[in-house]
């Protein structure tokens, strides 16, 4: 049988992807090696009874485009908000030495006052302008990336139509920078430089600092001062899908609610999806593609392939040395996938009882955001710091959740799931080994939270800890990297995955990336799966 597209990996983006090309009347395939689909976007029992979101663990970014178009809360999901959506411990003090953050301007401004005057009246001024930014450039973002730079045609021969589409997303792109107006010279200073100096010149409080610095180095191998950790700030507070500008939300069920829906979705619009379907290998005759072939052996014609595997899966491990020309393939051997995060899951008998915000029985506005354990900029630095050298942090940064504190369905009663994303954790060890270092760290990052609440260890029941190389392994994250390739300013936009091919196409006709390698990049937005599809069709017509 041959179908018109086949999409390798069943992600969110996949999904996504298969979803519209039925719905523009092409006969679909996803193939998943997994047993179940969803990629990083899944949830798994950890323990019998216990149910964690197993990478993944928050919601955001999701264009509210595919949550119409695909009508997922039909299929199933809904979306948790939080309030407060965020709270940091801090060391050293007693009760009320902490900071909450949340959707209220007036809770906010009560929780800041706190620690600087100040900086409760900058803070709005603040989130207005980050608004005024996101506002701004995403509708670029959500699209495809205009080529800015003249490229030698050995990189990439254009189409006159596809120059005429280019030309007409660069004058889009210049009409987005130009509405900042007064906000232009500040504006690209974010999305081009680092972080902490930004944070610095608007506030003088170290815990309001901290916790809005852990947003420009979640997921990367940066540090706040590290040049392009101002986009990634900018990154996490883009989306409204948590219920308000930059605040992330649950999903009832987990993760995996949303890609089961995602799912049904498609399968409603025709599409046909198989797990336990590993793609060993994307066949290609006289640089056209012509079909995959399964690891069993199974070839399965189609008239386009889409990948939403990684850059160097797609394009160095399922196709042949000698298929990409030489240029391209030296621009994928160049993609920095560097990464430094682990992810663990907890099953606990109780909720942690920290000091400084006192109550573990039921659930506090303590621990139903984020908690945050980075106590200071510096903190963060000194993190970064040792895994520059090798070694994991020997004081971690942990972003902390507790998604049955408002969906108890995860756990037994009185019993919850805690997830822990930790930085830094860097995926190339000096002379260890991460399976054998994982369980030690992940112990080091138990007793990092105990020091806070400090019956968080002895209510630690099951664990499952994902290292690096585990992310790896399992999900297929080149270099344990979350977004598909690190997001510094040489590897957005335009140059993602490499320049000249930010449009979704590949040098082998027939042959589409969809995944987060791509424009615009990671988190669970759906945008890359979204507009692979809609080059696809229009490459159909």
């Amino acid at each position: 049988m041959t179908y018109d597209c086949i999409v390798v990996g069943g992600g969110h983006n996949g999904l996504v992807c298969a979803a519209y090309l039925a719905q523009g009347g092409r006969r679909v395939l996803v193939l998943e090696r997994s047993e179940q689909v969803g990629g990083a976007a899944v949830t798994n029992e950890i323990a019998p009874g216990y149910r964690a979101s197993t990478a993944s663990y928050l919601v955001s970014l999701l264009l509210p485009e595919i949550e119409r178009d695909l009508d997922l809360r039909r299929h199933g999901y809904a979306v948790l908000p939080r309030s407060p959506s965020s709270f940091t411990p801090l060391p050293g003090g007693g009760p009320g030495h902490y900071l909450m953050l949340g959707p209220d301007a007036a809770f906010n401004r009560e929780q800041i006052g706190r620690f600087s005057e100040r900086d409760a009246e900058a803070y709005p001024r603040y989130e207005a302008w980050l608004t005024r930014v996101a506002e701004t450039l995403e509708p670029v973002l959500e699209s495809l990336a205009p080529d800015l730079l003249p490229l030698p045609p050995g990189i990439r021969r254009y189409a006159w139509r596809d120059r005429l589409a280019n030309l007409g997303r660069a004058l889009r792109l210049r009409r987005a920078l130009r509405r900042l107006g007064a906000d232009l010279p500040a504006a690209l200073e974010l999305l081009m430089g680092p972080a902490r100096p930004i944070l610095d010149r608007w506030f003088e409080s170290e815990a309001l600092k901290a916790t809005l610095a852990t947003d420009s180095i979640i997921g990367a191998a940066a540090a706040p001062s590290s040049p392009g950790t101002g986009y990634v700030l900018l990154h996490h507070v883009m989306g409204t899908a948590g219920g308000a500008r930059g605040v992330w939300g649950y999903v009832r069920g987990g993760m995996g609610a949303l890609t089961a829906a995602m799912r049904a979705a498609a399968e409603s619009a025709g599409v046909e999806v198989r797990t336990r379907a590993e793609v060993a290998g994307i066949r290609v005759a006289g640089a056209r593609v012509q079909g995959v072939r399964l690891r069993d052996g199974t070839q399965i014609d189609a008239r386009c392939v889409i990948s939403n595997a990684t850059p160097q899966r797609t394009f160095v491990e399922l196709l042949g040395a000698d298929t990409l020309p030489a240029a391209f393939r030296a621009a994928v051997e160049r993609i920095d996938y560097g990464s430094a995060s682990m992810k663990i899951n907890l099953a606990v008998s109780e909720l942690p009882d920290f000091r400084c915000c006192p109550g573990h029985d039921s659930p506090g506005p303590q621990h139903r955001g984020t908690i945050h354990i980075s106590p200071s900029v510096d903190y963060i630095e000194a993190a970064y710091a040792d895994s520059l050298l090798g070694r994991p942090s020997r004081e971690p940064v942990i972003e902390l959740t507790i998604p049955s504190a408002l969906d108890p369905t995860l756990a037994p009663p009185g019993h919850h799931i805690v997830q822990m994303f930790v930085q830094y954790a860097p995926y190339r060890l000096r002379d260890q080994d991460w399976d054998a270092l994982g369980g030690a760290f992940a112990q080091r990052c138990i007793d990092a939270v105990d020091a806070y609440a400090p019956n968080f260890r002895a209510s630690v029941l099951h664990r499952e800890v994902l290292t690096p190389l585990d992310l790896e392994r399992r999900f297929g994250l080149t270099g344990g990297n979350i977004f598909h390739g690190a997001m510094p300013l040489h590897q957005l936009f335009g140059f993602r995955p490499v320049p000249g091919w930010s449009d979704h196409r590949t040098p082998v006709a027939g042959l589409y990336l969809c995944g987060a390698g791509a424009h615009p990049g990671g988190g669970v937005s759906g945008a890359p799966g979204r507009n692979a599809a809609r080059v696809v069709l229009s490459d159909w017509r």
